[in-house]
C-alpha cells in the first residue's frame, strides 16, 4: 500500500516562494556610498525589489570611489565583474576608454530611452562626443558653500549671509579662528575636484589645453598659471595658525565641519544629507569664485554615475534597464534629491521639486542645480576628461600636502604638479 505525502499550508508557501526566488534575475550593484547615502542606495534597491517579481537588486559597498574603481577593473579582469557599478565623475575617460568592458546605458535602455527627459549638463557629461550615453547618472552633484550658523553668529558675522568670493572666504575665515567661535575657520573636501577642476571651470579659465581633453586627449595643465597660485597660496598662508584646516584627499573633511571645528566649509551637495542628519543649524552659499577670473559661469557634475558592464545574459540587461527606468521615475528622483541633496537627473523631478515649494521651503536647496545651469558651458566649463584624471589627481594630492606642510610654495606645489602630471599623461597616451 503506498504512502501519501501530504504537505502544509507552510511548506507550500515555502515552496512557492523558493521557485519565485529561482526565477528571479539577480543583479549586483557596487557602490561608494556611506552614511546617509548608504541608507538611501539600501532603500532605492528594496523599494525597486518590492515593486516587481522578476528582478532582485543587490547593492554592495566596495569602499571609497577610487576604492570601488579598482576593485571594479580587478574584478573585470578576473572574469568576475559586477553588473552595476557606480564609478566617480574622474573615472569617466578610464571607463570611456574601456572598450569591450562597458555596454553604453543607451544600448540597454533601447528605443525607450529618451536623452531629452534628463538634464543637459548632466547627460553631455557622461556621453561620447556623437552624444551616446555612455552610463546613467545616478548621483550627480555639484560643489556649494556650507556654513555653520551658529559659529558666525558667536564670530559677530550675518548668518544671512554666506561669502560669494574666496576673498570673502578668507576675510570671514580669519574673523572665525580671531574671534574664538571655533578653532578653524574654513576646510573643505576634494581640494582636486573643488579647489582646480570647478575652480576653472566656474571662473571660466582653463583647466587643460585642448578644452581640458575634451577636444584631444593629447591635453596639457594649466593649473600653474597666477590665478591657481595665488588661490592655494591664500590657503597654505591660512593653514600656517590653523585657519585653513586640512582633512584629506577625498571627503574626510565632512567630519571636521560635522564636529563643529570649522565655521566655513566647501563641498559637495550630495553631503547635505549628513549634515541635515546631525542637527547642525546651517545655511548654504553658491560655490565662491575669485574676482580675478571670469566668473561666475558654471560648475562640472561631480558625483558619480552607474556604468553597465558587458558580456551579461540578456536577462540580466534587461532587469538593469528595469532598474534604470524605475529611478527615472519622478518619485523616485523627487526622493533622491530631496534627501541627499544630490541634482535630479530629469526636468520632469527637478519641476515637480520646484513647483512642490520644496526650495522655498529650504533655501540654498536650488543652488547647486542653477550653478550647473545657468549659463551655456565655454571650451573651459564643459567638464575634464583626461585619460588619467584618478593619477593626476594623486599627483596633485601630493604637491598640495607638501604644500599645506610648509615644505614648497603654492607656485613650487603646481609647477610640480604640472610637470607630473603632463608627464603622466604623455605615458597614459603613449606619447
Amino acid at each position: 500500500m503506498k504512502r501519501r505525502t501530504f504537505l502544509t499550508a507552510t511548506a507550500l508557501a515555502l515552496i512557492v516562494q523558493a521557485g519565485a526566488a529561482a526565477a528571479q534575475t539577480e543583479i549586483s550593484w557596487w557602490h561608494a556610498m556611506t552614511g546617509a547615502n548608504a541608507e538611501v542606495v539600501e532603500k532605492i534597491a528594496a523599494d525597486f525589489n518590492a515593486s516587481q517579481s522578476d528582478y532582485k537588486v543587490t547593492p554592495v559597498f566596495k569602499g571609497t570611489y577610487p576604492e570601488t574603481l579598482n576593485a571594479g577593473i580587478a574584478a573585470f579582469r578576473a572574469g568576475q565583474a559586477p553588473d552595476i557599478i557606480q564609478v566617480f565623475d574622474v573615472g569617466t575617460g578610464v571607463m570611456m576608454a574601456a572598450e569591450g568592458a562597458v555596454k553604453p546605458v543607451a544600448e540597454v535602455l533601447g528605443d525607450s530611452f529618451d536623452k531629452s527627459a534628463y538634464l543637459p549638463g548632466i547627460v553631455a557629461y557622461y556621453s561620447k562626443p556623437d552624444g551616446t550615453m555612455l552610463s546613467f547618472p545616478y548621483n550627480s552633484s555639484s560643489p556649494i558653500l556650507y556654513y555653520n550658523k551658529d559659529i558666525f553668529e558667536k564670530a559677530g558675522l550675518d548668518a544671512a549671509t554666506p561669502p560669494k568670493t574666496w576673498t570673502e572666504v578668507w576675510d570671514m575665515a580669519k574673523k572665525i579662528k580671531e574671534s574664538g567661535a571655533a578653532p578653524c575657520g574654513y576646510t573643505s573636501t576634494w581640494l582636486t575636484w573643488i579647489h582646480t577642476e570647478n575652480f576653472a571651470a566656474w571662473n571660466d579659465v582653463s583647466f587643460a589645453t585642448n578644452e581640458n581633453g575634451l577636444a584631444d586627449v593629447n591635453a596639457e595643465l594649466k593649473i600653474n598659471d597666477p590665478i591657481f597660485v595665488n588661490h592655494f597660496q591664500a590657503l597654505a598662508d591660512l593653514a600656517k595658525d590653523g585657519t585653513f584646516k586640512y582633512g584629506g584627499r577625498t571627503s574626510e573633511a565632512k567630519q571636521v565641519f560635522l564636529a563643529g571645528e570649522c565655521g566655513i566649509f566647501t563641498e559637495s551637495s550630495g553631503g547635505l544629507g549628513d549634515i541635515v542628519k546631525s542637527g547642525m543649524n546651517y545655511g548654504i552659499g553658491q560655490l565662491p569664485y575669485d574676482e580675478a577670473g571670469n566668473g561666475p559661469q558654471n560648475t562640472v557634475p561631480g558625483g558619480a554615475s552607474l556604468w553597465v558592464m558587458g558580456g551579461k545574459s540578456d536577462e540580466t540587461y534587461e532587469g538593469v534597464a528595469a532598474f534604470f527606468t524605475y529611478l527615472s521615475r519622478t518619485d523616485v528622483q523627487e526622493y533622491l534629491h530631496q534627501t541627499s541633496g544630490y541634482l535630479p537627473v530629469t526636468m520632469e523631478a527637478y519641476e515637480a521639486t520646484k513647483a512642490s515649494g520644496f526650495y522655498e521651503k529650504n533655501p540654498g536647496r536650488e543652488v547647486p542645480i542653477t550653478q550647473m545651469m545657468g549659463k551655456e558651458p565655454t571650451a573651459n566649463s564643459k567638464g575634464v576628461r583626461l585619460v588619467n584624471l584618478p593619477q593626476v589627481r594623486d599627483i596633485e594630492n601630493e604637491e598640495f600636502e607638501k604644500m599645506l606642510a610648509g615644505e614648497q610654495t603654492a607656485q613650487e606645489a603646481l609647477d610640480a604638479a604640472v610637470s607630473r602630471g603632463n608627464e603622466a599623461i604623455r605615458q597614459a597616451i603613449g606619447g
